[in-house]
């Protein structure tokens, strides 16, 4: 038998059955109201008394068979003892006052929050599906139309001034790749400013264009400003494009469509909110 510990930890069990404990005593009300409705049915088992239902037990079932090691294989009566014991254990946990514990109510708080952000992404992503069409439209916009790519490196600075300087500095023969490691504030700096090969429609366009008038093995001599800052772009190769399949790259491109809505809907929602940070830096 597994130990029921390596179970415990990563399920929501405890916060779907938990959370009110930590609300107000008027949002507590409100809750366990809609709370018991939601989870009435099929009684499977009762503990002290504490119905375990239906929808109590699928929950816990599709969770333990996605985070649990060799769990896909358990048989309902396994999962049904499981909870039981988790029950009991959850009994013991309000009986002892573990609840007003600190550490405890904070992560079931976490959970909480959690399992609710979940179910409101979820909410969100069915009812804003990325169509396949609009999927196909995005393939022929970054790859339908055979072209070139391009190997480069840049560097990223703040200002134009400091750009100009660097420029002055490869012009007296310093190495590209190791003023990218020392001047540049992109992600790439540490790598010497590598950026691999690319689409231009992977890149803004400011450098794209930039980067596709230049000559294989020079440098821009000119600072190349974006939303980002101001760039500085080796053209080390060109290669004629060979896209992928559609049918290879169709659900990455899904999902990134998806996660862009996604992240839409969340800054309009940040926008509309009074967010007030008391702590730290400001978040912008």
């Amino acid at each position: 038998m597994r130990s029921l510990l390596t179970l415990i930890l990563p399920l929501s069990l405890l916060a779907m059955q938990g959370c009110d404990q930590l609300q107000t005593p008027r949002d507590s009300a409100v809750e366990s109201s809609n709370s018991s409705s939601a989870l009435d049915g099929e009684v499977m088992a009762t503990v002290n008394g504490t119905a375990l239902t239906r929808p109590v037990f699928e929950a816990y079932a599709t969770q333990r068979r996605a985070v649990a090691q060799g769990g896909q294989g358990a048989d309902d009566a396994t999962i049904l003892d499981e909870l039981i014991n988790l029950e009991l254990m959850r009994q013991e946990g309000l009986q002892k006052g573990l609840e007003s514990r600190p550490a405890v109510a904070a992560l079931l708080d976490q959970q909480h929050r959690a399992v609710l952000a979940r179910a409101a992404i979820q909410d969100f992503s069915g009812a804003n599906q990325v169509s396949d069409e609009s999927v196909r439209q995005l393939y022929d916009a970054q790859f339908g139309t055979p072209g070139k790519e391009y190997k480069a490196r840049h560097i990223l600075l703040k200002s134009r001034d400091e750009a100009v300087a660097i420029i002055a500095e490869l012009d007296g023969g310093a190495d590209f790749a190791e003023l990218a490691k020392e001047k540049s504030t992109g992600p790439s700096g540490p790598g010497g400013g590598d950026l691999g090969w690319f689409a231009p429609a992977q890149m803004v366009e400011p450098f794209s264009e930039a980067a596709a008038q230049l000559e294989k093995g020079s440098y821009s001599k000119e600072p190349v400003e974006t939303q980002f800052g101001w760039h500085i772009i080796l053209l080390e190769d060109v290669r004629e494009s060979t896209p992928p399949e559609f049918d290879t790259i169709k659900d990455k491109l899904k999902l990134a469509m998806a996660n862009k809505l996604l992240q839409q809907h969340l800054q309009e929602v940040r926008a509309a909110a009074d967010i007030v940070v008391t702590t730290g830096e400001a978040v912008e």
